[in-house]
């Protein structure tokens, strides 16, 4: 087996269990690249020779991961997403069991599953047309706001930083959306709009049920609140019904689609994957990628099957998972 491992250092806490990784996924007479990023790293200059190798390995947070992820859409290398950052979202929408010695694990058997990702464009202040891939969710309002608000504590609190970005910011403005899906126009008032390719949260919270990874589709949602408190009311049933199926979310509607176009009241900051990316944004286009990107899976994961105990590469110790 040839393996590629991209890493970046200063993704989050666990960021050296990567190294902890690579020693259980290289076994004898394999091959192994391990290449570091800089700080100003260019995502499709890294993965430039993605094709030599036979399973790609992405280390780092969510915006990192995703940026990698979206170099290699369309290349058809079996990737596999490794948890280094800070809330390592995307890791968890994905499902692997995400010990290292497990995800090495899932390397070596070789079991992928083909997903989707999304793509936004916009036009930032001097002009310029802007595109960048995202797993997750991006989108203006208070959600980019937190985020940028959250950055200054991340390295020191974590996850906790969102929490305390959250608690400064008790009624945040609220804007009018125009939103169009797949050609449907509708106008919404709210605190933020998102586009989202997956949408589960801290605690295996679905922010709105049944989006999915591997349907084709992008769900816009619009967090229709004019206080930081009401979002509590949708976080509760969360804990009480994490799918979203039984009890609804109250102050959030979504919409689901293929191409979407948004247009807000006012200039507001953009975010993508957690990453603000531009200050000022009016209107931003997103589209989905349908299944461009081969992610590796194991039995745990809901975009795997239950294994049949069969190894691409050999020495996997694959476990056979009994049906639910």
């Amino acid at each position: 087996m040839r393996a590629l491992i991209i890493h970046n250092p200063k993704s989050g806490f666990g960021s050296d269990a990567i190294f902890q990784f690579e020693r259980v996924l290289v076994h004898d007479g394999d091959e192994c690249l391990l290449r570091v990023l800089a700080d100003d790293f260019v995502a499709t200059d890294v993965c430039a020779d993605a094709t030599r190798f036979d399973v790609v390995v992405v280390s780092g947070g969510d915006g990192t991961v995703t940026s990698l992820l979206y170099a290699l859409r369309d290349t058809g290398v079996p990737v596999c997403v490794f948890p280094s950052g800070t809330a390592n979202l995307l890791c968890a929408n994905i499902g692997n069991a995400p010990e290292p010695t497990a995800l090495a694990r899932a390397c070596r058997a070789g079991k992928v599953a083909e997903v989707d990702l999304g793509e936004i464009s916009w036009t930032d202040a001097d002009g310029t047309r802007q595109v960048r891939g995202f797993g997750l969710m991006s989108g203006t309002g208070f959600d980019a706001q937190l985020m940028e608000a959250a950055l200054p504590n991340k390295a020191l609190m974590g996850q906790a930083a969102y929490f305390a970005a959250a608690l400064t910011n008790p009624r945040p403005a609220v804007e009018r959306f125009a939103i169009t899906v797949d050609g449907d126009s509708v106008e919404r008032d709210g605190i933020t709009c998102l586009v989202a390719n997956n949408a589960m949260i801290q605690g295996d919270i679905q922010i709105v049920p049944n989006c999915r990874m591997d349907d084709g589709l992008l769900d816009v949602i619009v967090v229709e609140t004019s206080a930081t408190a009401q979002l509590l009311a949708p976080l509760a049933l969360g804990l009480a019904d994490r799918s979203g199926k039984a009890l609804g979310r109250p102050f959030l509607e979504s919409f689901q689609g293929r191409s979407i176009r948004v247009e807000a009241s006012e200039p507001m900051p953009l975010e993508v994957d957690g990453d603000v990316v531009c200050d000022g944004v009016i209107a931003y286009e997103a589209r989905a990628l349908p299944r461009c990107v081969r992610l590796i899976v194991d039995a745990m994961s809901p975009y795997g099957t239950i294994d049949d105990g069969s190894s691409r590469f050999g020495g996997s110790d694959v476990i056979a998972y009994p049906d639910a």
